[in-house]
């Protein structure tokens, strides 16, 4: 199984970022998926989650109204459209697919069993 994002940098705050994570040994089309995210000496903070077919989404209150989630599954990828960046959006942001039973808003690893690298969002004038 492998999950790997790209499309993170510095931005500056009002900006835009699109997000992509590409998965890979697991069938993805069948399952929920997340991003999360991590900023420096912080817990993992959920910030949005899409179920297997894309008709549902959930938005933490921190990024409603200006985050998208979004999901191709002919191409086994998620994306995260991001808008109106602001400084606090700064911080590793990662595709997660929450354990069975776990949940779909988790902000613990223990509530998922794979995850990316992670890629680095800044926002910074």
């Amino acid at each position: 199984v492998q999950l790997v994002e790209s499309g993170g940098g510095l931005v500056q705050p009002g900006g835009p970022l699109r997000l992509s994570c590409a998965g890979s040994g697991f069938t993805f089309s069948s399952y929920w998926m997340n991003w999360v995210r991590q900023a420096p000496g912080k817990g993992l903070e959920w910030v949005s989650g899409i179920n297997s077919g894309g008709g549902i989404t959930y938005y933490s209150d921190s990024v409603k109204g200006r985050f998208t989630i979004s999901r191709d599954n002919a191409k086994s990828t998620l994306y995260l459209q991001m808008s109106s960046l602001k400084p606090e959006d700064t911080a590793v942001y990662y595709c997660a697919k929450p354990k069975p039973r776990s949940g779909v808003r988790g902000s613990t690893w223990s509530q998922y069993d794979y995850w990316g690298q992670g890629t680095q969002v800044t926002v910074s004038s």
